[in-house]
C-alpha cells in the first residue's frame, strides 16, 4: 500500500511567491513542505516546515537537501539537474522530471523539441555567437534568444533591422521569426503519474511594455472556440510528449490567422494561472499538488469570468515598500489582493498580485484599469 499523501515530505526547490502560494494550498491537505532558497529573506520564509538558505545551482547542496524527502518539485527552472537526476535514481520522486526540466532550462533544446516532435511553433535558427545571428540577416525582422538563463523578457531582444543585429548576444542563442500574433494566450494543463490529463480554460495575456512580462490576464480568452480547441489540444501534446508528470504552463501566439504556435513552456506553476485561486473549482497550485501526489485532477472549470493584474513596484521607487491605494482596491467588489511578502520593492519587481472575478466581462475590464490606476507600489 502507498503511504498517504500526508505521510510523505515534499521538498521544493525555490523559496518565492510560487512556493509561498503553494504552501498555501498545500495546508488544506496537511501537506508539509520544504523550502529550499539561496534568500535567506524570500517569502517562504515564514511559512515553510522547514526552510533550508543554500543554492539552487550547488550539487550537493541540492542533493543533501533532498536526500531525506519524498518527493522533490521546483517554482524556479534554474536549478541543479545532476542532483535531481542521482535522487530520482535513488528512488526519490522529482516532478516535474530532471530530463524535463534539462529541455526547458535551454530555449535552443526546446524549440528544436518542438520541431522534432511536430508541435507548431515559429519557424527558428540556431546560432551560437554574435556573427552568427548577424550572417542571419535575411531572417529579420526576429526576436533574439538567449539560449540558458533567461527569464522574465530577460535573454530576449527583438532585431527588426540590420542596424539592431549589433546588440545581437554573444553566446548560444535562437533567432525566432518575429510573428505577427493577434493575442498572446496560455494554457496550464496538469499530468499525474496515471496519465490522467485536465486542462484549465484559455486565458488571454497583455504584456507590461517596458517589463515585457505579463501586465495583466483575463480568463477566459475572448477567441474563436476552434482557436480554443487547438490551444488546449496543443497543451495537451505537449505533456504527453514530455512524458511529464505536474503542472505544465504552455504560453502560445495566435497568428492573424487564427492559427496557435507554441512560445515557450514552464513546468511549475505559473503566473498565468494566479488568478484560478478565487475564480476556478480548483486553483493550479492544488492541481501542481494532485498532479505530483497521483491524486485524482481537479474540476478546473470557471466558477466565474476573471481577470489578474501584476502588482509590480513602480518606476523610480526602490525600498521598503509601501502601497498606496489598498484600502480604496479592497473595498471593490469582486477583487482579492496578494501579497508576496517582499519588504523591499524595486522598479517592475513581482511584490504581488490582484485577482478580479466578475461575471460582467465589460465591467470586469473596468474594474482592470481601476486596479491599474490605483493600486501603486512606492517606497
Amino acid at each position: 500500500m502507498s503511504a498517504s499523501v500526508q505521510t510523505q515530505k515534499l521538498g521544493i526547490l525555490g523559496g518565492g511567491q510560487l512556493g509561498r502560494m503553494l504552501i498555501q494550498s498545500a495546508l488544506d491537505f496537511n501537506i508539509d513542505i520544504h523550502i529550499l532558497d539561496p534568500d535567506e529573506n524570500a517569502p517562504c520564509k515564514n511559512v515553510a516546515s522547514t526552510f533550508t538558505v543554500g543554492s539552487l545551482k550547488e550539487y550537493d547542496t541540492v542533493y543533501n537537501f533532498g536526500k531525506d524527502l519524498d518527493i522533490i518539485s521546483i517554482e524556479i527552472e534554474s536549478v541543479n539537474v545532476e542532483a535531481l537526476k542521482k535522487l530520482q535514481a535513488e528512488g526519490k520522486k522529482v516532478f516535474p522530471q530532471p530530463e524535463v526540466i534539462e529541455l526547458i532550462q535551454d530555449k535552443r533544446v526546446q524549440k528544436q523539441f518542438y520541431k522534432d516532435k511536430g508541435i507548431p511553433t515559429a519557424d527558428f535558427i540556431l546560432t551560437d555567437t554574435k556573427e552568427a545571428v548577424q550572417q542571419n540577416a535575411d531572417f529579420l525582422p526576429a526576436v533574439n534568444k538567449l539560449g540558458k538563463e533567461g527569464y522574465d523578457g530577460r535573454g530576449v531582444q527583438i532585431l527588426r533591422t540590420e542596424d539592431d543585429l549589433k546588440k545581437a548576444f554573444e553566446a548560444p542563442s535562437l533567432l525566432e521569426k518575429l510573428i505577427n500574433f493577434k493575442k498572446e494566450i496560455a494554457v496550464i494543463v496538469a499530468r499525474n503519474e496515471k496519465g490522467d490529463i485536465n486542462t484549465f480554460p484559455v486565458v488571454e495575456l497583455v504584456f507590461h511594455p517596458e517589463a515585457n512580462l505579463v501586465e495583466y490576464l483575463f480568463a477566459p480568452a475572448e477567441i474563436a472556440d476552434e482557436v480554443d480547441k487547438k490551444a488546449k489540444a496543443i497543451a495537451t501534446e505537449v505533456i504527453k510528449e514530455l512524458d511529464m508528470v505536474g503542472l505544465l504552463a504552455v504560453e502560445m501566439f495566435v497568428t492573424q490567422d487564427d492559427e496557435v504556435l507554441v512560445n515557450e513552456i514552464a513546468p511549475r506553476p505559473h503566473n498565468s494561472g494566479h488568478q484560478t485561486i478565487e475564480a476556478n473549482f480548483t486553483s493550479q497550485y492544488e492541481q501542481h499538488l494532485r498532479a505530483i501526489f497521483n491524486l485524482p485532477l481537479g474540476n478546473t472549470d470557471l466558477v466565474l469570468p476573471s481577470a489578474m493584474v501584476n502588482l509590480l513596484g513602480e518606476e523610480g521607487f526602490t525600498g521598503i515598500a509601501k502601497y498606496e491605494g489598498l484600502d480604496e482596491t479592497i473595498a471593490t467588489k469582486g477583487v482579492h489582493v496578494h501579497l508576496y511578502g517582499k519588504k523591499i520593492t524595486k522598479p517592475f519587481r513581482k511584490m504581488g498580485h490582484v485577482t478580479i472575478v466578475e461575471a460582467d466581462v465589460e465591467l470586469l475590464k473596468e474594474k482592470v484599469d481601476f486596479v491599474k490606476n490605483t493600486l501603486k507600489v512606492k517606497a
